[in-house]
This record gives C-alpha cells, structure tokens and sequence, in this order.
C-alpha cells in the first residue's frame, strides 16, 4: 500500500493533492488504472463517471483508506485538517443518539452519557444553523430524512474547519431545493473560507455550475479540465447517464 504523503506548502504550490500512477486491482481485476489527477488549492474539484467507475475507491485511496500502488501526495498549508462526508451512513435506529449527542462526540471530553457541555452545545447549535438545521439539536439522528442526515454530516466535516472537503454523492437523498443549497454552500466554504473541495457526483450539470475542475473517470482518466471538456468525452462513452 502506497500511503498518502504529506508534504509541507509553499505559498506558490498550485496543488494541494497530486495523485500520480494510482492503480488499484481486486483480484484479478482492475479497479483504477494509472490515475493522474491534481487538485488544485481552494478550488472544487469534481469526479463523475458511472457506476462502478471507481469514484469511491480513488477518494478512499486518497484518504489512505485501501490498497494501491502509486503516489498520493497531499500538500498542506495549515494543520492539514480533513472534512469527509460518506456516500452513506446508516443510525442505529435502536439508540436514542440526539443530533447534539453525535456532533458532541469529537467535541467535549466529558462523557456523552453525562450530557452536551454548554460550551459544546453553543458550538453545535452555530454549525447547525450554518447547515440549515437550527433546531435539530435535540432531534433523534435515527429519525432524520437522508437529506437531513446528509446536512448534519456535513456540519460534522466543517468543524474544525478543513483544509480539504471531501464529499462521495453529497446530493444523495437531497430534492431539488436542498441541492441548491449544497451548492451554494460549497462555493461559499470555497470562497470565503479558502477550504478545497474535492467531490464525486454522477450529476454533470451540477458540475458545470460550481466545478472549477472536472476528472471524468471510467476505470481510468478519460477527461480531465472543464465541464465541457468531460461532456465532450461523455458522449464517447458508451452506455454512461447523468441525472
């Protein structure tokens, strides 16, 4: 396994992550092949491709998460903090966890079980508004809608602040109004708090409206640049759909 690398950053370092050669196999199979890709610092940076691409596994390769051979590394300016939401994530539905129970987890040292510090719960509830959930605090994490959890996710992988935002889907389970928000709020952490963004989406026209960078990703890298530049390469591909 080839580990993520972590390298100090000059000011005029363009990229904050380089992916050189990432290949990774299952078997007998191929999942990624020959991977080269750069994300370049406080932009956003989506990855689209059909399913079974391999979108998933490169952020998991990304994040030091499974077996490849190549060359990941990431360049960090500040403390190298990252944000991560996952494409799913299933609550318990037999454990009476609060929203403010599950953001406190990673940010009290008391006990959960002793209840959400003041202090803590002062810091949930601004992270809660900012994701457009003012009163969720004490709302049971197993009875959120997938957009709602998606939202409470993300509140989770703001704080602290990252230097990289890593997203698989984020629009899963989010309607057309909610969407809209996560858009908005991505082109905000990029451009008033400077945070990367690094994005899988199967929507390309989402893409086309807040990506900075487009990786159109099959197996292996078949476009790298603009939206248009992946739409052109879309249409060589047999059997890919974008909603």
């Amino acid at each position: 396994m080839s580990p993520t690398i972590s390298e100090p950053s000059a000011s005029s370092d363009r990229a904050i992550l380089s992916l050189d050669g990432v290949t990774i196999r299952r078997g007998r199979d191929n999942i990624l092949t020959n991977v080269s890709v750069e994300v370049a610092r406080g932009s956003i940076h989506v990855v689209v491709g059909p399913n079974g691409a391999g979108k998933s596994t490169l952020l998991m390769a990304t994040l030091g998460q499974t077996m490849f051979t190549g060359r990941v590394v990431a360049r960090w300016a500040r403390d190298g903090t990252i944000g991560y939401v996952p494409q799913s994530f299933v609550a318990d539905r037999t454990l009476p966890v609060t929203v403010g129970d599950f953001l406190a987890l990673t940010r009290q040292r008391l006990p959960i079980c002793l209840g959400v510090t003041a202090r803590a719960r002062s810091r949930i509830v601004d992270l809660l508004a900012r994701v457009g959930l003012p009163e969720f605090l004490d709302r049971q994490l197993s009875v959120l809608s997938g957009g709602e959890l998606r939202r409470v996710l993300l509140a989770h992988a703001l704080d602290p602040l990252p230097e990289l935002l890593i997203l698989d889907e984020p629009a899963a389970g989010l309607d057309a109004s909610a969407n809209r928000w996560l858009e908005e709020m991505l082109v905000t952490v990029r451009d008033r708090d400077g945070v990367t963004v690094l994005m899988v989406s199967h929507d390309l026209e989402q893409a086309r409206r807040i990506a900075d960078r487009v990786t159109l990703l099959d197996g292996a890298v078949i476009a790298d640049g603009t939206a248009s530049d992946a739409l052109a390469a879309l249409q060589r591909l047999h059997g890919f759909s974008h909603a």
